[in-house]
């Protein structure tokens, strides 16, 4: 796309590119799966694993017993699993840190910070002896092997394998996070950008998205901006913001073959309503959008013009731009936007197509089959996510009624059944109000009281130099236990000693994390 935009990219991002680097595609917990085994399997030095929800189910139990086995090896392993996405399953973790882990629950709920769980760690990459990276919008659950006793199809999900100078914007992602506990990763046997293997001749742009940065956000725009042909896009929870849909519209309207691929049924039904809320605008505009007819669509990916790819854990709504800690890679390569590009349109074999009539909307399917499986799929919702999603998904719910509601985009019969259930909302509120104004005011009083006296504790500990923001803790803070904390690999002390670029960037690492 030019210098210009490579420019662009990167000052949007605030990720300078990498060259030298191979991708490898892979989709679906049938490809990722085994390909992370394998790589943790052969782990020698070191294993970074990040991750938003592992469910206690038999995914989520070989991951972690592979995961102690290599500790139990001599494996230096670093865990960061996010206490929203995974609360269910922390028990599980303490075999894994008995092995002699470093396991860390992110941003657990405090009393100091009322609304600080909004933040939360969605990011899903493993790094594996500085050779290999992947990253992807899976999470470890049998959900993403489906059901076939209960006719449920696998997750469609996408991930990637990088090898490459990539791999260490990967591992200092890796580490922001991981030091935001306080003690940041001994850098000893961590490699440089500039000595790693090149294996490949891709440009890669890591995007590490941290909360209020939106990164991500500014680079979906860019691309939005200046894609010429085609914009191809793929999202699980899609509740866009105003900017971006006009993005998009503008895109379509100046002739971009604006392709939007969203799920049919949702494992957060709630957010469906609100998605499809925002079809009309997109389809008077020109934007092509579908709704995949199988069980679940988890992936979110990007292509554009045959050249530039997205690939990673952020979905096109507020949460994810704005709040959450995200990771993806931008992939400047016409061979591997060849090979995003023949999926997509394997993908739409599996959609049903969204278009607008005179009185409403209908849904055309290329035969009747597909339509009877789409509707099909429809009928048997998504499983139930987990309560991390429900709470991303309730953050981009309040944008996305603010937008209604005040008139900021267009409104149409897609938007009457949710403006008429927030009526109802608001008119129970308003009677109970009226009727049992205590029941109102009490959790007002609580919220009010808690809000101030967090505010004070922060204000207290900004005066002697200690930030608030969010957190990771070591396993047995987050879930008391008798077992005595580990330390393992500590050396936060005497990595300000060494004089090496390694050693720079834990020192930037600990100051992050203070």
């Amino acid at each position: 796309m030019g210098e210009l935009a490579e420019r662009a990219f990167a000052r949007a991002a605030g990720a300078p590119s990498t060259t030298g680097n191979d991708v490898r595609l892979l989709c679906d917990a049938r490809e990722n799966y085994p390909a992370w085994c394998e790589a943790l399997a052969n782990a020698q030095r070191y294993i970074l694993f990040e991750q938003y929800i592992v469910e206690d189910d038999r995914v989520g139990r070989d991951f972690a017993s592979l995961l102690a086995e290599r500790a139990r090896a001599g494996v230096r392993v670093y865990v960061i699993v996010d206490w929203l996405g995974s609360w269910r399953s922390l028990s599980m973790w303490r075999p894994v840190r008995d092995a002699g882990a470093e396991v860390r629950v992110f941003n657990p709920p405090h009393l100091s910070s009322p609304l600080g769980w909004l933040s939360r760690d969605h990011r899903k990459t493993i790094v594996v002896d500085g050779e290999i990276g992947f990253v992807s919008g899976l999470c470890l659950s049998e959900r993403w092997l489906g059901n076939p006793k209960k006719r449920l199809e696998p997750w469609r999900d996408t991930g990637i394998a990088i090898r490459g100078p990539a791999v260490a914007s990967l591992e200092e992602a890796f580490m922001r996070v991981f030091a935001s506990s306080g003690t940041p990763i001994d850098p000893e046997g961590f490699l440089d950008a500039d000595d790693m293997p090149h294996p490949g001749s891709m440009r890669l742009n890591v995007i590490a998205n941290e909360p209020n940065l939106a990164g991500t956000f500014r680079m979906d725009l860019v691309i939005a901006s200046i894609a010429r042909r085609a914009l191809w896009l793929t999202d699980a929870y899609f509740v866009a913001t105003s900017p971006y849909v006009q993005a998009l519209r503008a895109a379509a309207r100046d002739g971009v073959d604006v392709r939007l691929l969203v799920p049919g049924a949702s494992d957060i039904p709630a957010l469906s309503p609100l998605s499809r809320a925002q079809y009309r605008p997109l389809l008077e505009a020109g934007v092509r959008v579908f709704e995949w007819a199988g069980t679940m669509m988890h992936a979110k990916t990007a292509v554009a013009d045959g050249r530039w790819s997205r690939v990673g854990s952020t979905n096109l709504n507020l949460a994810s731009w704005m709040s959450n800690y995200e990771l993806d890679v931008a992939i400047e390569d016409e061979h591997f936007s060849a090979q995003m590009a023949a999926q997509y349109e394997a993908d739409l074999e599996h959609a049903t197509e969204i278009v607008l009539t005179r009185r409403n909307r209908v849904r055309r399917a290329p035969g009747d089959a597909r339509q009877e499986l789409a509707e099909h799929a429809r009928s048997r919702k998504a499983r139930s996510g987990s309560a991390g999603r429900a709470a991303a998904g309730a953050f981009s719910v309040g944008s996305a009624l603010g937008a209604a509601l005040t008139d900021r985009r267009i409104l149409g019969p897609a938007e009457a059944g949710l403006l008429f259930l927030m009526a109802a909302i608001a008119c129970v509120i308003g009677i109970v109000g009226a009727l049992l104004p205590r029941v109102l005011a009490w959790p007002v009083a609580v919220i009010a009281l808690w809000s101030g006296i967090a505010w004070v504790v922060k204000g207290v500990a900004l005066r002697h130099g200690h930030s608030g923001g969010p957190r990771a803790e070591r396993l047995e803070e987050a879930i008391p236990g008798d077992a005595p904390p580990r330390d393992f690999g500590g050396g936060g002390g005497d990595a300000d000693a060494r004089a090496t670029s390694s050693a720079t960037r834990a020192r930037d690492h600990a100051e992050i994390g203070k």
